[in-house]
C-alpha cells in the first residue's frame, strides 16, 4: 500500500515517507511499520487537542498543522507508550519500535526538514527490551541435515543448504544470485543485500563444490537457458522465496530436525554462530560477511580487510563437506 502522498496524511508526514523510501531506502515493510507507529501517534496527540471522541483508527489528521507538531512534548511521548502499553497491551517488542519510529520522525523533522527546533525523543529514557537467543543448529545437526540433502537428485536443494550454513546469507539474497554473479576465479559471489546494497559473498571449497555439481545439472537444461537465475524452479524460473522455504522445512523434517523452530533465517543464525565458535571470526568480521545494514554498526566495520572475511568463511567447519556422488546410485 502507497501512503507516501496520501491525501489523509499532512504533508510533513507524507514527505517524511518519501524520504525514508528515497533517502533512507527503508524496506517497504519496515517504510509501512513506521507508518502504522507515526499516524497512530499523531492521531493520539490530535485527539488530545480536539476531543474528537472518535476511535484513534477514524481520526482524520490531514489537517493537522505544524504548530501542533511544534508542541508536542517527551511527556506527551511517554502518555503515548503507556496508553500503547495499557489500552492497546502492546509487549516490549511492539512498545520499543513505536518508538524506534518516533525517533527516526522527529529526527527527521529536526535535522531534516527543519519544522522543530528541538527532537524530543532525545531524552527519552526507555529500556531496550529483552532479547532471546536466536535459534540455530548445533555442528552435529548441521551435518546431519547436508547429508540428507545429499541425494543423487537433489543437487539444488544441496547446494541452496550448503550456502545457507557456510556463507549465512539471507533468504533473498540467495533467491537473486544470477548465474553471472558467480566468480570462480576468485572463489565469491555477489549478492544483493538490504536496500539493494550489494556486497561480495566468499566462497570455500564446500559451496565451490556443491555449486559446480549442481551448475552441471542447471547447464544442461535447454527450457532454463535464457533464465539468468541461479536456482530455478520446475517451471524453469527463478525460485521464489516460499519454494525455497519448502525445500529447507522438507530437509528438515526427513533430517529429524523439524520443530525446533529453524527455519531459513535460523540458517543464517547457524552459519555465523559455527563460525564464531570454531573458527575464531570476530564478531565485527561477522556483521561484514552478514551484510547488517545497521549505520552506525557499517560505520565501524566496513573498514575490515575482505582478507578477513574470507578466512572466516574457510573457517566453517563445514567448508570440507562435499557433495558424495555415488550415493543412491
Amino acid at each position: 500500500m502507497n501512503n507516501y502522498n496520501s491525501p489523509s496524511n499532512p504533508e510533513f508526514l507524507n514527505n517524511y515517507l518519501v524520504h525514508i523510501k528515497i533517502v533512507k531506502l527503508l524496506a517497504a515493510r519496515t517504510i509501512q511499520e513506521y507508518y502504522t507507529d507515526i499516524r497512530l501517534f499523531l492521531r493520539y496527540v490530535y485527539e488530545n487537542n480536539h476531543n474528537t471522541g472518535k476511535p484513534l483508527e477514524e481520526i482524520d489528521i490531514h489537517d493537522m498543522s505544524v504548530s501542533e507538531v511544534k508542541k508536542i512534548s517527551v511527556s506527551d511521548i511517554y502518555n503515548f507508550i503507556f496508553y500503547a502499553s495499557d489500552e492497546r497491551q502492546n509487549k516490549d517488542r511492539a512498545r520499543y519500535r513505536k518508538i524506534s519510529s518516533l525517533r527516526s520522525f522527529f529526527k527527521y523533522l529536526e535535522k531534516v526538514a527543519h519544522i522543530i527546533e528541538s527532537d524530543p525523543t532525545k531524552d527519552l529514557d526507555v529500556p531496550v527490551p529483552k532479547t532471546s537467543l536466536p535459534k540455530f543448529l548445533s555442528l552435529n545437526e548441521s551435518l546431519r541435515l547436508l547429508e540428507t540433502a545429499d541425494t543423487a537428485d537433489s543437487k539444488r536443494d544441496y547446494c541452496i543448504i550448503t550456502l545457507f550454513l557456510n556463507c549465512g546469507m539471507r533468504l533473498s539474497e540467495l533467491v537473486g544470485i544470477n548465474i553471472g554473479d558467480i566468480d570462480f576465479d576468485e572463489n565469491r559471489l555477489k549478492v544483493l543485500g538490504k536496500r539493494s546494497k550489494e556486497r561480495m559473498v566468499y566462497l570455500n571449497a564446500a559451496c565451490v563444490d556443491a555449486l559446480q555439481k549442481y551448475l552441471v545439472i542447471r547447464k544442461s537444461n535447454p527450457k532454463a537457458a535464457d533464465e539468468p537465475a541461479l536456482f530455478i524452479s520446475n517451471q524453469n524460473r527463478r525460485i521464489s522465496k516460499r519454494r525455497v522455504q519448502q525445500i529447507v522445512e522438507e530437509t528438515l523434517q526427513k533430517a529429524q530436525l523439524d520443530g525446533k523452530g529453524i527455519t531459513t533465517h535460523k540458517l543464517r543464525h547457524t552459519a555465523a554462530t559455527l563460525m564464531y565458535q570454531y573458527g575464531n571470526a570476530d564478531v565485527l568480521t561477522l556483521k561484514e560477511l552478514l551484510g547488517h545494514e545497521n549505520i552506525s554498526t557499517t560505520e565501524i566495520y566496513t573498514h575490515l580487510n575482505n582478507e578477513s572475511v574470507r578466512q572466516a568463511v574457510e573457517s566453517n567447519p563445514l567448508a570440507k563437506v562435499k557433495s558424495d556422488d555415488t550415493k543412491d546410485k
